[in-house]
């Protein structure tokens, strides 16, 4: 064998034991979510729920924006993709003119408002 063709050593990297002593790894905490945590996911489902209506809600309705920049638009509002981070929207008047349809980035939009019936 030449030099180069020699196996190398590879050190082996023992992980010490957990804190339940049973396992190997550094995780303490349970598999089961806690009562608090399950509660806090409990509430961000119910806001998410009554989020998605008011889109629902929302549709075909006419609607203010606030967007960052300053500006406030109105336009006939569409739909929103899954996490809100475009809105399709109708009829968008702006400072510069109309626009038949227009996508708004959700980031740039800081609230929208329509009216219920």
């Amino acid at each position: 064998m030449t030099p180069a063709e020699e196996p190398v050593p590879v050190p082996v990297l023992r992980l010490p034991r957990g804190p339940d002593g049973r396992g190997r790894g550094f995780e303490s905490r349970r598999r089961h979510p806690a009562r608090g945590e399950a509660e806090a996911q409990r509430a961000r489902a119910r806001l998410r729920r009554r989020f998605l209506r008011a889109l629902a809600a929302a549709r075909g309705r006419p609607a203010r924006f606030w967007l960052r920049a300053g500006v406030r638009v109105d336009a006939t509002f569409g739909a929103a993709d899954r996490e809100a981070a475009a809105l399709l929207v109708e009829a968008l008047r702006t400072p510069l003119g109309l626009q038949e349809a227009a996508l708004l980035r959700g980031p740039d939009v800081l609230c929208f408002r329509f009216p219920l019936p």
